[in-house]
């Protein structure tokens, strides 16, 4: 795994770990990166308790509740669907903290027009509230995939 992002994960798994906070994760487009960074980081247990890939749309719904209207409405790649997600794998798990991914890693964009490259982020917090950025990611498949869990990580940190 990548060092950059396995020291990212650390400091979100220290952070998490001092504040009593777990998590758990819905990933689409990321395949589940997010989850294996942090459960990378030593005594991974203390913060990080399970993880989701839900890769189609039919996932999304059955496993995270995501409406199949807003599926239809906004597409998997939405900042909607990423709140469903984030709230719906919060609930699942029961962590304080619920982290999505979804996007478009590539090579294809979505039929919509949507590019490849660009991902949507939820972070539904401990108070229920959901914090949502959309990105765009430069590089092929595997490198937005990488980018895309490093901001993800990060940008949790940076959000607690």
């Amino acid at each position: 795994m990548d060092e950059e992002l396995i020291n990212a994960a650390t400091t979100l798994g220290e952070l998490l770990s001092a504040t009593s906070l777990t998590v758990t994760t819905a990933e689409s487009c990321t395949a589940g990166w997010v989850g294996s960074a942090l459960a990378a980081v030593s005594d991974s247990t203390r913060f990080y308790n399970c993880g989701f890939i839900t890769y189609t749309d039919a996932a999304k719904q059955r496993i995270l509740n995501v409406s199949p209207h807003t599926l239809a409405t906004h597409s998997a790649v939405s900042e909607a669907t990423v709140i469903e997600m984030a709230r719906g794998v919060r609930s699942l798990a029961g962590d304080n903290i619920g982290i999505a991914v979804t996007g478009y890693a590539g090579p294809d964009g979505g039929d919509d027009g949507t590019p490849a490259g660009t991902v949507w982020f939820g972070w539904c917090l401990d108070d229920e509230s959901v914090c949502t950025s959309q990105k765009w990611f430069r590089g092929n498949s595997e490198e937005v995939v990488r980018k895309a869990a490093l901001y993800c990580i990060t940008e949790l940190t940076r959000i607690l």
